[in-house]
């Protein structure tokens, strides 16, 4: 299965978008928020999100950004969303686009990634798991 894996494109939001609903069940993301969100997220500079792509077409997808972190003066990379297309799970995708945003990270001299998963996804998480990813902590969040 070759997969091309590359910075997202406008012409890609409609697929990642249905990603993000139909993945990882967030449904107050659509179409317009996401175009407005995303182009903000460029212009900061410190967002990234690739696509993984399969027969020119949108399969999965990871986003990232660059934080700062107190004693780290390069800081580290926070993947925010990855999601892949349910008929091309267990196929490697997710796992190239890990790959993908590690040697982006080395190659910024980055050498710390974490993420966040929610509890009910244990397949995510031995996913993550399987990859070398350490469960080290809880996140913690509060709706205001």
């Amino acid at each position: 299965m070759e997969i091309l894996i590359r910075e997202i494109e406008v012409n890609d939001y409609p697929e990642v978008v249905s990603l993000w609903i139909n993945v990882l069940g967030n449904h107050k993301v659509n179409l317009d928020n996401f175009s407005v969100t995303i182009e903000k997220m460029y212009k900061e500079g410190n967002y990234k999100t690739f696509v993984a792509l399969f027969e020119n077409k949108v399969v999965g997808f990871i986003t990232t950004v660059q934080a700062l972190s107190i004693g780290d003066e390069i800081g580290y990379i926070h993947i925010q969303g990855l999601a892949v297309q349910k008929e091309h799970q267990n196929n490697g995708v997710g796992t190239k686009l890990l790959r993908y945003v590690e040697d982006y990270s080395k190659r910024k001299g980055i050498s710390s990634i974490i993420l966040c998963s929610g509890f009910k996804r244990t397949d995510a998480h031995a996913f993550y798991e399987h990859n070398g990813y350490d469960k080290d902590s809880y996140c913690f969040d509060k709706c205001l």
